[in-house]
């Protein structure tokens, strides 16, 4: 077995329904059966969700408060005067910022930009901005993605004679501002149907209502914006990104082309998850490191040239913040090691803070530490000389960050966020209370099932389902992001039929997968990015796999075949690792020790050591050393266990998930009674290193050769030779074998003619005579070539298989259904 990194959700559907909107719209049963799981069951709503246009967006005049925004920048335009438009410094804000850039370049009318520093003023509005503002003769402020919480800076700009448009789609306070007009679709009362729009999705509204049409030309920086933002890409917003990634696939925007160009990505194959994960990253880090004004000139030059110098600027700020954040990971990384070391356990959530940490990058490094860790995580950077704190949090499923932000309210200067996120300001020297206080609230409000990531699919997916024009169908049922995720599919009973890692660092796994049903079926190649070390745990020689991923094309040379992107995955059932042959079993035995001490799921499952077993009444000497790494245990010719040091005594073998077999059973009921207790196994590793060879041989000493040993064991007695190397002695003398004799000598030990003594054996004086067969051993012996045909001579399938005939079937992993 291989447990799967997340807990799976998987999707519910009713089958009668996806045949209905199959049948229909003339779809494939795939495409259908995931309009139905996303609750899309209707079919004209289906035909709308999947061909519907911007016809079917809303009258921007339904957001309150258009009316009067329209109203005074009308009369701004009118009288000449100076509008300023004040955006914020992420992706959204910039975004935003460019689409009233183009729109008031259109209106021909008098105004600027204003986007504040993240570090010298922080987020919003601010009193120094507004000043300067009212110095330069600006008479109406435009706010974009910013200013619903800005109560006291909006009063402010009033006793300046400044009016304020407060367009924003944050969360509103209790109190609002006392804008001249306020356009937020979340605002109380607000009877605007779509309540999920980006900043830019709000200006994109205002440049609707002041144009009075749809104006398609600034629909790629809603795409922008709203993707950036992880805005659900569901109704109206999923219409206008879907329509701007159309557009900007043929953008005219020089500053677009040129970003695009950076980051390798060809024009016409743009999509949402370039924006994601390659534009949006630049645009921020302009605003992350130093002004987000330069990726504003970017996205409204109409200047190739300036448009490529800046997309080149941008690209070198952000590799600059991809190093900072990797170092500050590597740091916060190694302050949770030393919180584990120290606790001896992980802490129930994370605060790490330090001086000169960049708070720009903070919430990025926060959500690493969620990724690695999987636990409410905060990440504060301290200003040496205020002795102020910043810091950004992010949570996991279960844990509301902004509750229990506001159980430690005494604690902080200013907080604001959401339950999977947040940001806050509070002195330094509160952030053990800090710490303290989330880990109780985590220990009270969490299980331990949710410290396991969760991961929901859409359904059970047929192998026979992997096709290329099923996932040209599944692009209809895009664009893809927060709220609308690529289609994730699971699929069951998978054959492994090869299997590598690849990256420079063998950081990625690769494999070769079947339909375990259908044998003949063409292979598909499966992608898991940073999944390289669970090459470590699947066994080429007996694994099938639960794979839970994204359909994708690869196109290499012109051939486009279809693939699996690893999300998870499991192997369901035990494993057999056949090491069989190993030149130096004890070394695979110190790797197996060694993988086991690394592996996270360890850990999180109980920390059981590894059993190592040994079938005979002793331990061999190459075991010894790995005594307090490992459980050792020998099971004696009765299929008796015993515990050979303190890890074997402490957790019993009942327990153990990887079980090492380090020698040929001597019987096959020994075999028996492991598979019977090994009821929580998940890996069997045959490593066989029992080196004494004629015992595999399966070499069946007759009686006289009983006799002469028995004989030359009286001879060493009378003759009182030195007992170091006793059976050695007796070999030489008899012309035997060492291992033979041993062998032997434990016959003769069971049957009551011999003891073991600290250096050989001693023969009982007076022993009564017995029957050969009357020994255990010597009956095994007999049956040794069977033993070794099942044991040693198998296929890795059929020596598992025999593992398995005694396994208790509980232990196996439910099947999906």
């Amino acid at each position: 077995m291989l447990q799967a990194k997340a807990r799976w959700n998987v999707g519910k559907l009713e089958e009668e329904q996806a045949q209905t909107i199959a049948q229909s719209l003339q779809l494939s049963p795939l495409l259908s059966r995931l309009l139905a799981v996303r609750g899309i069951t209707d079919i004209e709503h289906a035909a709308e969700y999947l061909h519907g246009g911007t016809d079917r967006t809303h009258d921007p005049f339904l957001l309150d408060g258009m009316d009067r925004a329209v109203e005074r920048i009308r009369r701004a335009i009118r009288d000449g005067e100076k509008i300023r438009v004040y955006g914020d410094y992420d992706a959204d804000g910039v975004s935003s910022t460019s689409l009233m850039v183009h729109l008031l370049n259109q209106l021909d009318c008098s105004f600027d930009t204003y986007i504040p520093h993240r570090v010298h003023e922080g987020y919003g509005l601010n009193k120094a901005a507004l000043d300067a503002a009212k110095a330069q003769g600006i008479g109406l402020i435009v706010t974009v993605d910013t200013g619903i919480s800005a109560v006291e800076q909006v009063a402010y700009a009033a006793s300046l004679g400044i009016d304020i448009i407060v367009t924003d789609h944050h969360e509103p306070p209790e109190q609002l501002p006392a804008a001249y007009a306020l356009v937020n679709p979340k605002k109380p009362d607000c009877p605007y149907p779509y309540k999920h729009l980006a900043g830019v999705g709000v200006a994109f509204k205002l440049a609707q209502a002041l144009l009075g049409r749809l104006p398609e030309e600034l629909l790629e920086y809603v795409a922008i914006g709203t993707i950036a933002d992880l805005m659900p890409l569901t109704g109206e917003n999923r219409i206008m990104v879907k329509q701007g990634l159309e557009r900007m696939r043929a953008t005219s925007c020089a500053g677009i082309r040129a970003l695009l160009g950076v980051a390798g990505i060809a024009v016409k194959e743009v999509n949402s998850t370039h924006i994601g994960f390659s534009l949006a990253p630049r645009i921020n880090a302009s605003g992350r490191l130093l002004s987000a004004d330069a990726a504003v000139q970017l996205l409204t030059t109409a200047n190739e040239q300036e448009a490529e110098q800046l997309a080149n600027e941008l690209d070198q700020l952000n590799k600059e913040r991809q190093r900072i954040v990797d170092d500050m990971t590597k740091q916060a990384v190694a302050m949770v090691e030393e919180l584990i070391a120290a606790a001896g356990e992980l802490p129930k959530a994370i605060v790490l803070a330090q001086e000169g940490w960049n708070v720009g990058v903070i919430g990025i490094v926060a959500s690493k530490m969620v990724d690695r860790y999987y636990r409410p995580t905060i990440i504060l950077g301290i200003d040496k000389e205020t002795g102020m704190a910043k810091g950004s949090a992010r949570s996991i499923a279960g844990f509301d960050m902004y509750r229990a932000l506001t159980h430690c309210d005494d604690l902080m200067d200013h907080f604001g966020g959401h339950q999977m996120a947040a940001g806050m300001t509070l002195e330094a020297g509160n952030l053990p209370e800090l710490g303290e206080r989330l880990c109780k609230l985590a220990a009270e409000w969490l299980t331990a099932e949710d410290y396991m990531p969760l991961l929901h699919a859409d359904l059970v997916c047929a192998f026979e389902d992997i096709n290329l024009e099923n996932i040209r169908q599944l692009e209809q049922l895009g664009p893809f992001g927060a709220g609308n995720p690529s289609p994730r599919l699971l699929f069951t009973g998978l054959a492994l039929n090869e299997m590598r890692t690849i990256g420079k660092e063998h950081q990625h796994l690769k494999l070769s997968l079947q339909s375990g049903a259908r044998e003949s079926a063409a292979a598909v190649e499966a992608v898991g990015f940073g999944k390289g070390s669970l090459s470590e745990w699947i066994s080429p020689a007996s694994a099938t796999l639960d794979v839970l991923g994204e359909l994708s094309v690869n196109e290499w040379n012109g051939v486009r075949r279809p693939q699996i992107m690893i999300q998870d995955l499991r192997v369901p059932t035990v494993q057999l690792f056949d090491w069989r042959g190993a030149a130096k079993p004890e070394r695979k035995v110190a790797e197996l020790l060694e993988k086991l001490k690394r592996k996270p799921a360890q850990a999180a499952s109980g920390n059981w050591p590894a059993a190592v077993v040994s079938f005979g009444s002793s331990l061999p000497e190459a075991l010894k050393p790995f005594s307090a790494d490992t459980a050792l245990w020998t099971v004696d010719i009765s299929a008796r266990f015993h515990p050979q040091n303190e890890l074997a005594r402490k957790f019993s073998i009942s327990e153990a998930r990887d079980i090492v077999l380090f020698s040929i059973p001597d019987t096959m009921e020994q075999i028996e009674a492991l598979g019977s207790q090994a009821g929580a196994v998940e890996r069997y590793y045959a490593v066989y290193g029992d080196t004494d060879s004629d015992r595999q041989a399966g070499v069946m000493p007759g009686r006289d050769m009983f006799k002469t040993v028995y004989g030359a064991a009286v001879w060493l007695e009378k003759n009182e030779t030195p007992r170091t190397g006793y059976c050695q002695a007796i070999a030489k003398r008899a012309g035997l074998s060492p291992a033979l004799v041993r062998f032997m000598m434990e016959v003769f030990a069971e049957l009551g003619l011999a003891e073991p003594t600290a250096d050989g054996y001693r023969l009982v004086p007076s022993a009564t005579k017995k029957d050969l067969s009357a020994s255990l051993l010597y009956r095994a012996r007999m049956k040794r070539p069977d033993v070794e045909q099942a044991m040693l001579y198998s296929s890795a399938k059929e020596l598992l298989d025999k593992l398995m005939e005694y396994q208790p079937r509980e232990t196996l992993l439910e099947e999906i259904v």
